[in-house]
């Protein structure tokens, strides 16, 4: 490990906007980076979950830049992709000439590609992190400039045959990391006493189709309301037709929040999660050791969310159920069932903890350092 009081500390840009899967692993690195000494900015997206996300960091550096995803080939879409890329790797090399930043990681996504190329032409130290079982094209374009791509899963290592790789797992951001009060929990989302949790989220934009499974649960949950409670986070965009959903249901405690910014509080209730199979999801529920049932998102590029919950399912630690399914009312009787039987709960947890990241962000710095 490379002592944080080292004569000469890196300058790292951390390049993370978009989504929280992208977000939440940066903040993690950056806060690693901090303790050894460094200085960090990170560059995000200007999307409001964003700035949703990065309120509670007040110490960390952040600059906005502008959103680059890449159009359909050959569409109209591409002549202002093009002058909207160009003009933000122009931006980029600006930000780190200014910022006389000695080394640029990008967290994943078209977000990315720009900070590495303007590394590449400065002549710094370039990295890409991608945390799914199958990196995106985004990640294979931005692996074409930098020295070492670091990967979450072992799965996606035969994606970069050109590259070098290295296994680091995806980074826990420090404000999620066990263990947790449950009481404090409960006190904070004013849920009543210790009944068990099932703990529904989307990933840090919302699921719909999660939503809508929950939704159509809950006359299934409801008989058993003496017995377990629910905290959902839907995400913005449908937070008021879940909450009206849920009103409508007697005698079953259902919490719905849009976001949380105290997911650590929300993980320490959690006696079960219903989730997507996003990377920095399926970190977190492995940190926690959470039985889980994952929804892979069923038009996520190159499928990744189901080869993310195939890597989870093979060693035992979550059960994964297609939306279509649920889509039925069966999510209300696989969480029963779950509940119920307190011997499959621990066997998941178990395996869940196996698969958890360790120091994945302590790793990652010491790549940067090591050159």
């Amino acid at each position: 490990m490379t002592n944080s009081s080292s004569a000469n500390p890196e300058r790292l840009v951390i390049a993370c906007g978009g989504t929280g899967g992208h977000l939440f692993p940066g903040i993690a690195v950056a806060r690693a980076a901090k303790a050894r000494g460094w200085e960090t900015l990170l560059l995000i997206s200007e999307k409001q979950i964003d700035a949703l996300a990065t309120e509670g960091e007040k110490d960390l550096r952040f600059e906005r830049v502008p959103a680059v995803a890449m159009p359909r080939p050959l569409s109209l879409g591409m002549l202002k992709f093009a002058w909207r890329f160009w003009k933000t790797r122009s931006h980029c090399i600006k930000l780190l000439r200014d910022f006389k930043a000695t080394a640029v990681l990008g967290m994943g996504g078209f977000t990315s590609l720009p900070p590495a190329m303007a590394g590449k032409k400065l002549g710094l130290k370039n990295y890409v992190h991608d945390s799914n079982a199958v990196p995106g094209k985004a990640n294979r374009m931005t692996a074409k400039f930098c020295r070492k791509v670091l990967l979450g899963m072992e799965d996606a290592v035969k994606f970069f045959p050109a590259c070098r790789t290295q296994v680091t797992g995806t980074p826990l951001r420090p404000s999620v990391q066990p263990p947790g009060d449950a009481e404090e929990a409960r006190r904070f989302f004013d849920l009543p006493g210790a009944k068990p949790t099932i703990l529904i989220m989307g990933g840090s934009q919302g699921a719909r189709g999660v939503n809508r499974a929950l939704v159509t649960a809950l006359p299934a949950l409801a008989p058993a309301g003496d017995r377990v409670q629910v905290l959902h986070i839907t995400g913005p965009q449908e937070f008021d037709s879940v909450r009206a959903a849920a009103e409508q249901i007697q005698g079953l405690t259902v919490k719905v929040l849009p976001f949380c910014q105290r997911m650590k509080l929300a993980l320490s209730l959690a006696t079960i999660a219903v989730c997507r199979s996003g990377a920095s999801s399926l970190t977190e529920l492995s940190a926690w050791g959470i039985p889980s049932v994952l929804v892979p998102y069923p038009t996520a590029a190159d499928d990744h969310q189901r080869r993310n919950a195939d890597v989870f399912t093979r060693s035992g630690a979550a059960i994964a159920v297609e939306e279509s399914v649920l889509a039925n009312g069966e999510l209300g009787p696989i969480l029963l069932d779950l509940l119920a039987d307190g011997e499959k709960r621990a066997s998941l947890s178990a395996a869940m903890l196996r698969l958890a990241p360790g120091d994945a962000a302590g790793r990652i710095c010491d790549v940067i350092a090591a050159g």
